[in-house]
């Protein structure tokens, strides 16, 4: 079993629906579920925002930090 219950790979998504696949997937979760992002850029917009929707009740850690590929799991507390 993986410790992500859902996994974006967001590049593979069109500029308008990147946040909100990352957003909706995100409601989706469980307390203590956590998901992956796999970008192809460091994507610290989207925990800014993370920050302004959600906050306190996420936690962000970088998996893998570049320089081609960033992967975060983003779990819900």
């Amino acid at each position: 079993m993986s410790e992500y219950a859902a996994t974006v790979r967001v590049p593979e998504y069109p500029p308008h629906l990147k946040h909100k696949t990352i957003f909706e997937t995100f409601n989706s979760l469980k307390p203590s579920e956590a998901m992956l992002i796999v970008n192809d850029h460091d994507p610290i917009p989207l925990r800014f925002q993370f920050d302004s929707m959600h906050e306190g009740k996420y936690k962000w850690e970088y998996i893998e930090q570049g320089p081609d590929t960033f992967q975060v799991k983003i779990e819900k507390i």
